[in-house]
């Protein structure tokens, strides 16, 4: 019976974004039967020096961790070592493993894997399909990566785009990133759109005078600005700081940052450069401690930097609506996040020139408690609404019977 292979970096019991939602879907499939494996490396996001065991099984998932190089993230040359390493490991991993017929899902990290993924689908007589978390090398183009200007970066985009020709899905997070891949000129022979998700069902809106962790740090009597996950290259955070700069008298009002990422060390510089003392950084939470870490806040921060609209979708949209929070973000204004806070009434946006607006309004909803919860239930109505993860479970399902062809065999659930 064909099955489906799934390739990824990252996977259980890693905590990155990408793992997360690989586990979400090859976990959810495998119990309805589906024979899935997982293909991916040993390391741990944030750990170079930690290993997960070479293959396992959870939850029904047949985990395959492929060796790789371990230099972490560290600096650019080690990371593109880790990237070469582990397509190698995966070119050969597939070519040995895929049958016809069978059906490989990649997604993006790292960069471009889904070129070698498909191509080791096709020799095997496999079909592929693209998970496309962000666009690339248009992401590392907008970031000011030189050389993908030039006739390597003019390469990569030929093998891309015949890679997205070729798949028999490419799955955007968005209708704005599915825009782009449709053309003019169209990059993609097919795209479905299916939103990322969160936990909706252990995510919930909770009371702060039961929020443990809200209790722990000490923050019963504050209004509490809270940026959580990854705080990455593609993100804007001076506007952000700025406000924080501006609130430094008001002591109610606290900016915390939850999680890490390349800017997070920007962020601590400007905090001692200033000698802010209503700004906090805690380390990642454990996914047991997130519906805590997220309902902590009174507000939630997102960014991302206006060059890189329709190429990357900030999907922590969907645990702040879960934990039913308010939002707030900062970037192109026209973008597709203001779009759905506009829409679902749950927040409001500010271009990256807008500290002292984004300051003003964090002092006037840190005096209306009323206003911030009633954008909280709208963002948690608009979830329950458009974005549960048993709908998103539900598209993938459908989309990967389309996949394997008439969807009997591959995708098939247990009679």
């Amino acid at each position: 019976m064909a099955r489906i292979f799934f390739v990824n970096r990252f996977f259980y019991p890693d905590h990155s974004a990408t793992s997360q939602l690989l586990t979400d879907l090859a976990t959810s499939l495998a119990g309805r039967g589906c024979s899935i494996s997982v293909l991916t490396s040993r390391l741990c996001y944030d750990d170079p020096a930690k290993a997960f065991a070479a293959r396992e099984q959870i939850k029904g998932v047949d985990v395959v961790r492929v060796p790789t190089t371990r230099f972490g993230r560290a600096n650019i040359l080690g990371r593109s070592l880790d990237y070469l390493s582990f397509y190698v490991a995966i070119f050969w991993t597939l070519a040995r493993v895929v049958k016809r017929g069978d059906v490989v899902v990649a997604k993006t990290d790292p960069p471009l894997v889904s070129i070698v993924a498909g191509v080791a689908a096709r020799l095997k007589g496999g079909v592929s399909v693209n998970w496309l978390q962000d666009v690339f090398p248009e992401v590392g183009a907008a970031l000011g990566i030189r050389w993908l200007g030039g006739p390597l970066g003019k390469m990569i985009r030929h093998l891309r785009d015949r890679n997205l020709r070729t798949a028999v899905e490419n799955v955007a997070l968005s209708e704005g990133m599915a825009a782009y891949l449709r053309g003019p000129p169209s990059l993609a022979r097919r795209v479905s759109v299916i939103p990322n998700w969160t936990n909706d069902i252990d995510i919930v809106p909770l009371p702060h005078d039961v929020n443990k962790l809200r209790i722990a740090w000490a923050w019963q009597d504050k209004f509490v600005v809270v940026y959580s996950g990854n705080l990455g290259r593609a993100h804007e955070i001076g506007t952000f700081l700025e406000a924080a700069r501006t609130l430094a008298e008001n002591t109610r009002i606290r900016f915390v940052f939850i999680g890490g990422g390349a800017k997070l060390v920007e962020a601590r510089q400007f905090v001692e450069l200033h000698r802010l003392h209503n700004v906090d950084f805690f380390p990642y939470q454990s996914r047991e401690n997130l519906a805590f870490s997220l309902g902590a806040a009174d507000l939630h921060m997102i960014s991302l930097l206006p060059a890189l609209e329709r190429f990357i979708f900030p999907s922590k949209f969907y645990g702040i609506a879960a934990a039913g929070r308010p939002m707030v973000f900062v970037g192109d204004p026209d973008g597709e996040i203001p779009r759905f806070l506009a829409k679902y009434d749950c927040g409001v946006s500010f271009g990256c020139e807008g500290s002292r607006g984004l300051a003003s309004y964090i002092a006037d909803l840190a005096e209306n408690a009323a206003e911030a919860a009633r954008l909280g239930r709208n963002a948690r109505a608009a979830l329950e609404r458009d974005f549960t993860q048993r709908a998103s479970m539900a598209a993938w399902f459908e989309l990967l019977r389309r996949a394997a062809g008439d969807g009997s065999s591959t995708v098939a659930e247990k009679r």
